[in-house]
């Protein structure tokens, strides 16, 4: 299975929560960019999870205009406090049950911690805004780092 996992669009500050910080102009524009990206390497996803968080649903939103995410589903742990194991947990189900593409948007440092986890060799990555990192997953095995894409 391959897994995108993807850093929000840049987000204002200005908001009641941090849960309620929405894109920024920019921000949209990256999401889009990021997508346009994605469907240039030919990827289309059978599942994207993504935080309940404003922020990474607008970039998920952003993102699948651009490329196909065929079923979108929240996931309460994908918050910046997150648990990665919780998460290495889904994505296993996720591979147990025969899911090839997969994207996530979340938020610093769980993106970062997410790709040490499912790649122990590799030290967390810091992600800019919409970075998206790519990791092949086989059943009971570490994963691999396949690229590290930074946002224009």
């Amino acid at each position: 299975m391959k897994v995108c996992i993807m850093r929000h669009g840049e987000a204002g500050f200005s908001a009641l929560s941090d849960s309620s910080r929405t894109l920024t102009n920019y921000g949209v524009n990256q999401s889009n960019l990021a997508g346009k990206w994605l469907k240039q390497q030919n990827f289309q996803f059978e599942i994207g999870l993504v935080s309940p968080y404003l922020r990474a649903q607008q970039t998920l939103t952003e993102l699948s205009s651009q490329v196909s995410v065929k079923r979108v589903e929240t996931n309460q742990f994908l918050v910046p406090g997150g648990s990665p194991s919780h998460i290495a947990d889904v994505l296993a189900i996720l591979l147990n049950d025969g899911v090839e593409n997969a994207i996530i948007v979340s938020h610093l440092p769980l993106v970062g911690y997410l790709v040490n986890e499912l790649c122990p060799q590799v030290s967390p990555p810091m992600f800019s805004t919409a970075a998206i990192a790519c990791i092949s997953l086989l059943p009971n095995s570490a994963g691999n780092l396949e690229w590290f894409h930074q946002a224009e």
